[in-house]
C-alpha cells in the first residue's frame, strides 16, 4: 500500500517530529538544517499546516510538491504553501545532509497584517510544477541577510512589535524572490522559449476545425494542463517574456482564425462563430469587435 502522507499541522509539531527545542513563538520559526536531525524511519511524504521558505545547498534528492517533481537542477530555494504534500525520493545508501535555512511560518501569524491577503499575489508558492529558485552568490547573501535579521528578532523577547518587525522582513523577502523568480525566467531562455514554442503548436492544433468542433474553444486550463503547468505559472512566464497573459495569446489565435474564415470564406457569421467553438454568435461578435474595433459583419465588408 501507498504510505499515507503525515500531516504536520503546526511548529511545534515540526520541531518535535525533528528534535527540536520547542519553538520560541508558536506561529513562526527559522531553522537551520545543520541542526536538524535525520531519522531513517522518518515519513517519505507530508503535509504542512503552514507556509514553508526553505535555502538549501547540497541537497541531492528529489523533492515532490503535489504530483510533480520540483525542479532542482540549479535552484536552491523553495517556496511551500499550507496543504499541499511534498515529498523526497532519495538513495537510501546516500546520506541527506544539507546545509542552509527554513522558516516557516502559520498563516495565523500574519494575521492584521498586509500580508495576509497580499500572500496570495506570490505565485511561487502554487506552482503545479515547480522550479526552485537559483540564486547568484550576491542574491544568497541578500536573503540569507534577511534570515538573519528574522532569527535576530525571533531571538528577542516576544513583544508587541515582534510580528510587525517578522513581517516587515518577510515581506521584503518575498519581494526580493519575486525579483530574483523574474530574472530567472529571463535568463532560463531556452526553457521558456521551448513553452512558447509548445503552446503555439498546442494552439495551431486546437484551432483545427474538426478539433473545434470536437472539443471546443481552447481555455487557459487546458492549454496549461497540456503543457503540464499550472495556469499561475504559465501567466506569470508569458508575461515575463512577451507582456501577454495566456488568454490574450489564446484570443490572438481566434481572432486570426476568425479573419481567415471571414475574409476567404461565404460563411454566414453566425456559422463562422460555431466553426470556431462558440456556443453563442453574439459572445464571438462582442469579442471579436473588442479586439478589432469592427464587427464581423463590418470587418467582412471591408475586403468587398
Amino acid at each position: 500500500m501507498m504510505e499515507q502522507p503525515l500531516h504536520i499541522r503546526s511548529i511545534a509539531e515540526f520541531h518535535r517530529l525533528r528534535a527540536l527545542p520547542g519553538p520560541v513563538h508558536p506561529l513562526v520559526s527559522v531553522l537551520r538544517f545543520e541542526d536538524m536531525k535525520q531519522h531513517a524511519d522518518q515519513p517519505k511524504s507530508w503535509v504542512l499546516g503552514f507556509y514553508a521558505i526553505a535555502l538549501k545547498r547540497n541537497f541531492h534528492a528529489r523533492l515532490k510538491y503535489g504530483q510533480q517533481v520540483y525542479d532542482f537542477d540549479e535552484g536552491i530555494m523553495t517556496f511551500m504553501a499550507p496543504g499541499q504534500k511534498i515529498g523526497i525520493e532519495s538513495d537510501p545508501q546516500e546520506a541527506i545532509e544539507h546545509s542552509g535555512w527554513l522558516l516557516i511560518f502559520h498563516e495565523d501569524f500574519l494575521w492584521n497584517t498586509s500580508l495576509a491577503k497580499s500572500i496570495r499575489q506570490y505565485e511561487f508558492f502554487n506552482y503545479a510544477v515547480n522550479e526552485a529558485l537559483f540564486l547568484s552568490e550576491q542574491e544568497e547573501t541578500i536573503l540569507e541577510d534577511i534570515m538573519r535579521n528574522i532569527l535576530s528578532e525571533y531571538q528577542r523577547s516576544i513583544d508587541q512589535f515582534t510580528q510587525n518587525i517578522i513581517v516587515g522582513q518577510l515581506e521584503v523577502l518575498l519581494s526580493y524572490a519575486q525579483r530574483f523568480y523574474q530574472r530567472q525566467f529571463l535568463t532560463r531562455k531556452i526553457s521558456s522559449h521551448g513553452i512558447l514554442i509548445r503552446l503555439e503548436e498546442i494552439l495551431n492544433r486546437s484551432f483545427e476545425k474538426d478539433i473545434l468542433g470536437r472539443e471546443g474553444l481552447p481555455t487557459v486550463v487546458s492549454v496549461a494542463a497540456a503543457l503540464h503547468v499550472s495556469q499561475n505559472y504559465l501567466s506569470g512566464l508569458l508575461k515575463t517574456l512577451t507582456g501577454k497573459s495566456t488568454q490574450t495569446h489564446i484570443q490572438d489565435k481566434l481572432i486570426v482564425c476568425a479573419k481567415e474564415l471571414l475574409s476567404d470564406t461565404g460563411l454566414s457569421v453566425s456559422e463562422v462563430a460555431y466553426a470556431l467553438g462558440f456556443d453563442y454568435p453574439q459572445s464571438f461578435s462582442k469579442l471579436f469587435k473588442s479586439r478589432t474595433m469592427l464587427s464581423p459583419a463590418a470587418f467582412r465588408r471591408s475586403f468587398n
